[in-house]
C-alpha cells in the first residue's frame, strides 16, 4: 500500500542544514548565532533552523557566478581591524561562494602590503584602524598607477560630516554604513565581478 506524501517540515536540524548547504556544523552554528539563519531551541534543548532561511541561502549560492564564467580570478582584499567584523566577512564570503579570491588584512598597513602584492580588483576597507587608517590607505591606492583599475569601497561607522572633517574621499569611492548590510554588499560585489568580466570580454 502506497503511503501518502508527508508534508515537508518547516524546520531542519543543524546537521541537515550543514549537509544541504555543504558547510560544517560549526559554521551553521555560527550563522544561527549571528542571525544569518533563523533558528529556535526546543524545550529539550535541540536547535531547529527555519527551512525558509536555509532555502534563501541556497538561492544566493545558486545565483552566484560560476568559476567557468570568469576567465581570471577576481581578487578582493578586505581591510578590517575588528575581529567580529572579520568573522562576519569570512562567513558571508564562505556562504556566497563567489568566483573570487578573498584576502582579509587586519589593519591599514597590512592592507597596503597585501594590495601592493596582489593588485586586487576590489578593496573593501574600514576607515578607523590602527597603524594606518583607511584614509591614508585609500590615498596610497589612488596615487599608485598600478592600482588605477582597483575599485574601492568603504564600510564605516563614521558619518558624512566626520568623513569630510578628516579630509573626505574621492567621488569614485562608494561608502557603506556599519552595521554592514551584507545583502547590499553582495549585490555590489556581484556587479563588480560582472563588470570586470564584461571588460575583459570586450577588451
Amino acid at each position: 500500500m502506497t503511503q501518502p506524501d508527508t508534508p515537508a517540515k518547516d524546520y531542519l536540524t543543524t546537521r541537515e542544514t550543514a549537509k544541504l548547504l555543504n558547510v560544517a556544523v560549526s559554521t551553521v552554528q555560527l550563522w544561527t548565532d549571528n542571525g544569518l539563519l533563523k533558528a529556535w531551541t526546543t524545550a529539550g534543548g535541540h536547535r531547529r533552523i527555519s527551512r525558509e532561511s536555509v532555502e534563501q541561502i541556497l538561492q544566493q549560492q545558486k545565483g552566484a557566478l560560476s568559476n567557468e564564467e570568469i576567465p581570471h580570478r577576481f581578487t578582493i582584499v578586505v581591510v578590517e581591524d575588528n575581529p567580529q567584523d572579520q568573522r562576519l566577512y569570512q562567513q558571508h564570503f564562505d556562504m556566497w561562494q563567489l568566483p573570487a579570491e578573498v584576502i582579509i588584512a587586519h589593519d591599514g598597513y597590512e592592507g597596503l602590503l597585501t594590495i601592493g602584492k596582489t593588485c586586487p580588483d576590489l578593496v573593501i576597507s574600514d576607515l578607523v584602524m590602527p597603524n594606518m587608517d583607511g584614509f591614508e590607505l585609500i590615498r596610497a591606492i589612488k596615487t599608485n598607477p598600478d592600482l588605477c583599475h582597483t575599485m574601492v569601497m568603504v564600510v564605516s561607522g563614521l558619518s558624512e560630516d566626520e568623513i569630510s572633517f578628516q579630509g573626505g574621499l574621492t567621488e569614485d569611492v562608494l561608502v557603506l554604513r556599519k552595521p554592514i548590510d551584507f545583502n547590499e554588499l553582495l549585490i555590489l560585489i556581484r556587479n563588480n565581478i560582472e563588470l570586470s568580466y564584461k571588460t575583459i570580454k570586450t577588451g
